[in-house]
């Protein structure tokens, strides 16, 4: 079984290109996460029920802005939108599928910003967040996945040394991806290759970033940690184009 999850920067965008059809088509995921949809369910003329998915969204109340969806062709048991909480709610950043044995969460986490000015909120987020996460937790283990908006670690990013203090790899972010791993969930890339460099899913779109590997790794599989065995790999697919971030495949047992 293979979960995908993958920050499209707008939605619309890359089924234009065309290069959401192709993913669908050559790599068949059973679930697709999507974030940083940018549109409305209603905006986009697509038929993935031929691909043989149940479609759930949500997207911001800003128009154009933020959003997730998820493609599944396994029927979940029960769908929740948002963390339930108002001030969180607005911009369409999660969607929960409960599952017989598991909870799959996908998750846009807040941008700090360039100066920073998010960065209070993003804290709050955080703590709100992994709270909710853990009290499904307690019911059955967690899968989430997203763009997480934080390199965790030196090796998670091209140049780290450069980068200390801005959005993405500020102390404060990278304590609260602390957090999550202390509260017993994997990092499941990191897992399976832990000293692996020059693995990213992000690269800016200026100065030929990509063409020469100049990224960050912000796009997770979080796993609790008593779902791990289940967990047979997880890869990242730098070769698929079309948005700023690649897709990052979960594969289950």
């Amino acid at each position: 079984m293979k979960i995908t999850t993958w920050n499209v920067n707008g939605v619309r965008s890359v089924l234009t290109k065309g290069v959401l059809q192709d993913y669908l088509q050559e790599s068949m995921p059973d679930i697709m996460c999507l974030q940083e949809v940018k549109a409305l369910i209603t905006d986009v003329d697509y038929p993935f029920s031929d691909f043989g998915y149940h479609v759930y969204w949500n997207s911001a109340v800003k128009k154009g802005y933020s959003g997730t969806a998820i493609l599944t062709k396994i029927k979940p048991l029960s769908v929740f939108y948002g963390i339930d909480k108002e001030e969180h709610d607005q911009e369409g950043r999660v969607i929960t599928l409960e599952f017989d044995t598991y909870y799959l969460v996908t998750v846009y986490t807040p941008n700090a910003k360039r100066d920073l000015t998010r960065l209070v909120y993003r804290q709050q987020w955080e703590d709100d967040f992994l709270n909710y996460i853990n009290a499904l937790n307690k019911k059955k283990p967690i899968v989430f996945c997203g763009d997480l908006n934080v390199a965790h670690r030196e090796i998670d990013l091209a140049n780290p040394k450069t980068n200390i203090g801005n959005a993405g790899f500020t102390k404060e972010e990278r304590e609260k991806f602390d957090c999550v791993l202390k509260a017993n969930y994997v990092d499941s890339f990191r897992a399976f290759y832990p000293g692996k460099t020059g693995a990213y899913t992000w690269w800016s779109y200026m100065n030929q970033a990509r063409k020469r590997n100049i990224g960050w790794r912000i796009d997770y599989f979080i796993v609790a940690k008593e779902f791990m065995s289940h967990v047979k790999d997880v890869v990242i697919r730098e070769d698929v184009l079309g948005s700023d971030h690649c897709p990052v495949e979960l594969w289950l047992d």
